[in-house]
């Protein structure tokens, strides 16, 4: 089982009820959450572990997991609220408020970092959930006690709007990525966390610092692995976009099904994965996401929808 650690939310998005007056309509989502519900509907059975509420929002989340087939066993569960992103467009750009004090993915702490049997292969890591604390140092924790024995991947999915303490979140982050097995960037977040510099050399760097496998996604141009020994690029599929929400997201669940379909989501398989393996899992990863943009919202295909 791939195991997805970070934040479920509720995005709640501007609508306009019968009788004209302006409201919100909630919809699951977070980067995490996505990733868990795309893996459920690829097939492969993942497990989600965050700060659950039982209030009603919390339900909705959970109805969501039920629905893809993830299993929720391992989450903390607590009576505090469900995190809420309210999002208002101007002009199509869209801005957020974000309610995320005292919540209960906020407040995921050491005492409710599960126990993890043998049939977790790998486990997942990145979001927004990295950001705030105590819970981006509790997923920092587990990722530090799991990445000797198993597969670990993060995608930070860096949102600078939400970071108020940029030297702590850039020490974690580097930390995370300097003990992941897999961590996966977009050309953007490379180029914050790196600098300037060519795709490439930055990889390299993190190569360096004993990543196992870098992957670069570049929007419309494609996606890029990046290893010890060599790279391998994947362009993306020439699709109508009608919005780009969830697109890292499936692209990681793309990418970790095809490695577990595989069987390849195993420490010593991940050090040497040949060019044709990461070629498969990420040509698995560009399709999903190709799907998932051709669509509104973050609704990522089903394992038939790739036949």
């Amino acid at each position: 089982m791939i195991l997805c650690c970070g934040e479920a939310l509720i995005d709640m998005l501007p609508r306009r009820s019968v009788e004209g007056e302006d409201a919100f309509a909630p919809y699951p989502g977070g980067a995490v959450f996505n990733t868990a519900i795309a893996l459920g509907r690829l097939g492969v059975k993942p497990g989600f572990f965050s700060g659950l509420s039982t209030d009603l929002f919390g339900q909705l989340l959970e109805d969501h997991l039920a629905k893809a087939g993830v299993n929720t066993s391992l989450a903390a569960r607590s009576d505090r609220p469900t995190t809420l992103a309210f999002v208002r467009l101007t002009d199509g750009q869209a801005s957020y408020a974000f309610y995320d004090e005292n919540t209960a993915g906020r407040m995921l702490a050491s005492d409710d970092l599960p126990d993890l049997d043998a049939g977790i292969d790998a486990l997942f890591f990145g979001g927004i959930s990295l950001v705030g604390d105590p819970c981006g140092a509790t997923y920092a924790e587990l990722m530090h006690q799991v990445a000797s024995s198993r597969v670990t991947m993060i995608d930070p999915n860096i949102r600078p709007s939400f970071i108020k303490d940029e030297q702590a979140y850039r020490a974690r982050i580097q930390d995370m990525m300097g003990i992941a097995d897999i961590v996966k960037l977009s050309d953007e977040d490379l180029i914050w966390l790196e600098g300037d510099g060519s795709i490439s050399a930055l990889s390299r760097k993190l190569i360096d610092l004993g990543t196992k496998v870098v992957l670069i996604t570049e929007g419309a141009k494609g996606a890029t692995a990046f290893t010890d020994s060599g790279e391998v690029f994947v362009p993306a599929e020439n699709v109508t976009v009608v919005d780009t929400v969830g697109a890292g997201d499936t692209f990681n669940a793309g990418f970790m099904a095809s490695l577990q379909m595989q069987d390849l989501l195993k420490k010593p398989a991940i050090a040497t994965l040949s060019d044709d393996a990461i070629r498969k899992a990420l040509s698995m990863g560009v399709r999903a996401a190709a799907i998932t943009v051709s669509r509104a919202g973050a609704n990522p295909p089903f394992a038939s929808e790739l036949l």
